[in-house]
C-alpha cells in the first residue's frame, strides 16, 4: 500500500494513493484507519514528509561502492549518526544552501519508517516493526566533514538537509530495491540495497539495543557511490523502486 501525509485546504491528513488519486484516511496507518469517500487529485495536494519522527537515524558507509569511493574500510558494525527532526523537509520543498557553505552534496538513500515501538528487538522480528519504505536525501556540507569528521552531525544537521518522501510504501523488500539519484535529470547514483554491508533488519535490531525507536522515526540506510556537490538552482531527485521519486530544488540562503 502507498501512504502519504499531505496538506489540503490548510488541513493535514494521512491518505492512500490509488489510481492516481489521494484517498483521505480516517485515522493513521501507524494505528488504525478507514478509507473515507473523500479523494483529491494528486496535483491538488501538498505532499509532506511521511512521518513526524522523534529522531532521524542515518547509517554511513553501508554501500560497498561508496566505501571504495571515499577510501574507507568496510565497517565491522553499523556507522550511526543522527540528524535533527528540524532538518526534515518533504517532496518539492527547497533545500537551502547555507550561508558560508563551501560544498553541499546530495546523498540519495532508502529510508524505512518505524511503525511501532522498538526496544531490544531480535533481528528476525525487526522488519515486522516498520510501516514501509520511502526516499531520503541525506544532504551534507562536505567541507565541514573534510575539515573535521567529528563535526558530522553539524555537517548533516542544517535545516532542510533531510528530505523525505514523497510516499511511504508497505510490502516492499527493503533489502532488494533499486536506488537512483538524479541531478538536473542526469543519473548520478544507481545501486541496489542488496549490495549493502548490513541488512535493514540487522541495523534496526542493532539500533534497538541502544535506543528506543518510536512510531514515525526515520532510519536511512546509507548512500551508494556517486556523491557530488549541488548549487543553487539545481534539482535533485531520489528514486526508490516501488516508492516513487523525491524531488527538491536547491536555493540560496538569501533566496529563502
Amino acid at each position: 500500500m502507498k501512504f502519504a501525509r499531505f496538506e489540503y485546504g490548510g488541513n493535514v491528513s494521512f491518505g492512500m494513493v490509488k489510481a492516481g488519486e489521494m484517498i483521505v484516511l480516517d485515522g493513521s496507518p501507524f494505528d488504525t484507519y478507514e478509507e473515507t469517500r473523500t479523494h483529491y487529485a494528486l496535483s491538488d495536494v501538498k505532499l509532506l514528509p511521511p512521518a513526524i519522527p522523534t529522531k532521524i537515524v542515518c547509517i554511513g558507509l553501508n554501500f560497498r561502492g561508496h566505501i571504495e569511493e571515499v577510501g574507507a574500510k568496510v565497517p565491522e558494525r553499523p556507522h550511526v549518526f543522527l540528524k535533527p527532526p528540524s532538518s526534515l523537509i518533504g517532496h518539492e520543498d527547497a533545500i537551502i544552501f547555507p550561508r558560508g557553505a563551501e560544498r553541499v552534496d546530495y546523498e540519495g538513500e532508502l529510508a524505512v519508517v518505524v511503525k511501532e515501538k522498538m526496544k531490544d528487538v531480535p533481528e528476525d522480528e525487526a522488519l515486522h516493526h516498520i510501516l514501509g519504505c520511502s526516499c531520503f536525501n541525506d544532504v551534507t556540507e562536505r567541507a565541514i566533514v573534510f575539515n573535521n569528521i567529528a563535526d558530522l552531525a553539524l555537517a548533516k544537521g542544517f535545516d532542510t538537509f533531510g528530505a523525505c518522501g514523497p510516499y511511504l510504501v508497505s510490502d516492499l523488500d527493503p533489502n532488494n530495491l533499486e536506488l537512483k539519484t538524479y541531478l538536473n535529470g542526469e543519473l548520478m547514483q544507481h545501486d541496489n540495497t542488496r549490495n549493502c554491508v548490513f541488512t535493514v533488519q540487522h541495523i534496526l535490531s542493532y539500533l534497538s539495543q541502544c535506543m528506543t525507536l518510536f512510531p514515525g522515526d526515520i532510519v536511512s540506510m546509507g548512500t551508494p557511490k556517486g556523491i557530488a556537490p549541488m548549487k543553487p538552482g539545481d534539482v535533485v531527485e531520489v528514486e526508490v523502486e516501488g516508492v516513487g521519486r523525491l524531488r527538491n530544488t536547491v536555493i540560496s540562503h538569501d533566496a529563502a
